[in-house]
């Protein structure tokens, strides 16, 4: 989710599967969903994610200068947050305990989709 000055601009899921996408992770599918918006908006903005971004999603974040994002857990997934904090965006992990439950639970029941969704091999 996609927040300005306490609005949501763009909610996202991840959609890789019903919408057949290779890109369309939580992040991106809020970023399509924000549409276009000049650049300063972005860059006033944070973004709220149930898992520390991957590398496709730190890019866009990056790209599109937000500043600050709020990431619900790191334990299941370690993202690009490093990289994110080196370019100067304020990243905050919360641990959120129902994230990291969800997220326990979604790579239990689905091993090969997880692992497709974070780009490792099936056997992985």
């Amino acid at each position: 989710m996609i927040v300005h000055e306490g609005q949501i601009i763009g909610r996202g899921h991840n959609r890789r599967v019903q919408k057949g996408s290779a890109i369309l992770h939580g992040e991106m599918d809020a970023f399509e969903n924000a549409g276009r918006r000049d650049a300063s908006v972005y860059q006033e903005a944070t973004l709220y994610t149930t898992l520390s971004p991957c590398s496709m999603c730190s890019g866009a974040i990056l790209l599109y200068g937000i500043p600050r994002v709020i990431v619900g857990e790191n334990k299941t997934f370690m993202g690009e947050e490093e990289l994110l904090r080196s370019r100067g965006v304020a990243v905050e992990v919360l641990q959120d305990a129902e994230c990291i439950a969800l997220m326990e639970a979604f790579i239990a029941n689905s091993p090969k989709l997880w692992n497709e969704d974070i780009g490792e091999p099936a056997d992985a």
